[in-house]
């Protein structure tokens, strides 16, 4: 299934993980303001139904979200931590 950015339910659930993540990246090292992009930490073609759980998304400028994409495996603990931390 893609994704419809226009969808309002998945609109509702950026806004909800950028502003939970301050509008700046989260990866460690990082904190772009720009380029944003929320990111699943489960993918959304495995975890349909954890697709609009805000937990399970983290803000991501877009250089990071290139450098994790293929690879959400190795950094799931981490981004779960992150969230954790934020929504502290």
């Amino acid at each position: 299934m893609r994704r419809d950015y226009n969808d309002k339910v998945y609109a509702d659930w950026r806004r909800k993980v950028y502003k939970r993540d301050k509008f700046t990246c989260q990866m460690p090292g990082c904190k772009r303001k720009t380029y944003l992009q929320a990111h699943h930490i489960q993918k959304w073609a495995d975890a349909s139904a954890l697709r609009f759980e805000v937990d399970n998304g983290i803000t991501l400028c877009f250089a990071c979200h290139k450098e994790v994409t293929g690879a959400e495996h190795q950094y799931a603990s981490l981004f779960m931590e992150i969230v954790r931390k934020n929504n502290g």
